[in-house]
């Protein structure tokens, strides 16, 4: 016997694709509130990280979550959902204008097969706790898919894979107000599981990138940890991005289409592109020194941006209306994650 959802409306917190809600037709006066609040939001968490020594992304999402009630001021959406989504994209772009060629490598090819690995199992996980919850394999892929990639943007293509009948609107909406709620969680605590296990910069970056939801939130939380720890999570998080087409494929072919139709698949984003593609430019040593100086300072800014917008735009009410039932599917992938990840960070990094 299957499980009734309940049918909120779309949350659309981290739509990393745009592919959550559609791009406003709107002008460009239209953005200017919301991009205000987010200017404002992030100058006020810079002070606070100045003032107390604290990371900037961190507080960037803190405050961001305490101004959460603007969400619901249709003014400010069009600005809120560019910065969550736009910024978020151009700043992973000159991320990469602090990394190079050589930091991928070191990080070897051992650590890019455990994400590999981890990925798979924490999928797979989803599937089983959601058919020993009674919600049906599919859910589970939907659930778990989310946790083992990229969050709301990888929810969404996977239940579009799987089609309507499969996974409905009310199990996707599910999905992604879990997964958004864990995401800023996990940046918040995963940090300071990090400092617990004492692990080094380029463990805990790995741990980070291969375990957080969302590229926003893995990196706030790696930056939040060092310079370095936030380079090994933009590169572990972004291979887990760049795995999403594998990923489904494989669902495809375990799912095969209603109707006889076939799935649109998700290529490779061009934000990831352009990431790689500046880290390779940056391993030439042609790049002078003041423009990756002003990389460096435009990432930081555009980043802290993205989690404040992230932040305010979060529907952490609407966890109440589901129940704590479906949310265990999502919880138990996200400690499978962890656990994984945590495991491959000791062991294989040290």
């Amino acid at each position: 016997m299957k499980t009734e959802f309940p049918g909120p409306t779309l949350p659309a917190a981290a739509d990393l694709y745009g592919d959550l809600e559609p791009t406003p037709a709107v002008g460009w006066k239209d953005y200017v509130p919301g991009l205000i609040v987010t200017a404002l939001a992030t100058l006020a968490a810079a002070y606070l990280s100045e003032r107390y020594g604290a990371p900037l992304t961190l507080m960037a999402l803190l405050v961001g979550l305490a101004l959460n009630f603007l969400s619901a001021d249709a003014r400010l959406s069009p600005g809120l959902a560019f910065a969550s989504r736009t910024l978020l994209r151009w700043g992973i772009v000159l991320v990469g204008a602090r990394i190079t060629l050589g930091q991928i490598v070191d990080l070897g090819p051992v650590a890019l097969a455990a994400i590999v690995v981890i990925l798979a199992l924490t999928l797979l996980s989803g599937v089983a706790l959601a058919r020993l919850l009674g919600f049906g394999a599919a859910f589970g892929a939907l659930a778990g898919g989310a946790v083992a990639i990229c969050g709301a943007s990888a929810a969404l293509a996977i239940a579009t894979v799987l089609g309507e009948k499969r996974a409905n609107q009310a199990q996707l909406a599910l999905v992604l107000v879990g997964i958004s709620a864990a995401s800023s969680l996990a940046m918040v605590g995963y940090p300071l599981i990090a400092h617990q296990f004492g692990l080094g910069d380029t463990a805990a970056g790995f741990m980070l990138g291969a375990s957080i939801h969302d590229v926003a939130q893995a990196l706030g939380a790696g930056y939040s940890y060092s310079q370095h720890a936030g380079e090994t999570a933009a590169i572990a998080k972004l291979s887990r991005v760049a795995l999403l087409a594998p990923a489904l494929a494989a669902i495809a072919w375990f799912f095969p289409a209603e109707d006889g139709r076939k799935a649109k698949l998700a290529g490779l984003p061009w934000f990831v592109m352009g990431f790689f593609g500046l880290a390779a430019l940056n391993s030439t040593g042609i790049v002078p020194p003041f423009v990756d100086e002003a990389a460096e300072s435009g990432a930081a800014a555009l980043l802290a941006c993205a989690v404040t917008a992230t932040g305010i735009r979060s529907p952490m009410q609407t966890l109440l209306e589901s129940g704590p039932r479906p949310l265990l599917v999502i919880v138990g992938s996200t400690l499978v994650a962890l656990a994984l990840s945590a495991a491959a960070a000791v062991w294989l990094i040290g």
